[in-house]
């Protein structure tokens, strides 16, 4: 590929796919720092049939029929069953609302908590591959554009004799610091 279309295609990428390299830079940054916005929680209550089990399919389809009723729209994200000891929940996870279903004392209810999230968690969610699958493949486009766009950068910064030393003192540096950080991670 010459010099000319390289760039071309460098640029084109870096232009169209800004807008996602930054709020995954500005999300992953302050996520680091404990900063992932928050939450406007609503709880209520579930009558059952019967006690709930730590049954994944189950809890999920009264979580699901609860949410109907209610007229709220599901979670994106897959329903999971965590457990602590001898207690458990359904926790189901998505970019704009997190659902939790948990037993109470009286084992004919439940109690369904619906978390919905501010727009700045709505994007942490996002960046913590909560989204459906629309984003999904949009992040997927993300990370192969700018993979094309260090290599393209790397390879025209390598094709000019004046900085391909450089460029491989760089590269060197670069990958030696990323295995120090690793290891002392």
């Amino acid at each position: 590929m010459n010099r000319a279309t390289l760039t071309k295609i460098h640029m084109l990428l870096a232009a169209f796919m800004f807008p996602a390299a930054l709020m995954f830079l500005v999300t992953g940054g302050f996520y680091t720092w404990g900063i992932s916005g928050s939450y406007e929680s609503h709880d209520y209550v579930v009558e059952l049939d019967r006690p709930l089990t730590a049954d994944t399919d189950t809890l999920a389809a009264i979580a699901e029929r609860e949410l109907q009723r209610l007229d709220i729209k599901l979670p994106t994200g897959q329903a999971k069953v965590k457990t602590i000891g001898t207690s458990f929940h359904l926790d189901w996870t998505g970019s704009k609302r997190d659902v939790l279903l948990e037993p109470t004392a009286n084992p004919l209810e439940a109690k369904l908590v619906v978390k919905e999230t501010t727009w700045y968690r709505n994007l942490v969610q996002l960046h913590k591959a909560k989204g459906g699958m629309l984003f999904k493949i949009y992040a997927t486009m993300l990370a192969v554009a700018l993979f094309f766009i260090l290599a393209s950068g790397f390879l025209m910064a390598w094709q000019l004799p004046k900085y391909r030393r450089l460029a491989g003192v760089t590269a060197a540096a670069g990958t030696l610091l990323f295995f120090i950080v690793l290891a002392l991670s």
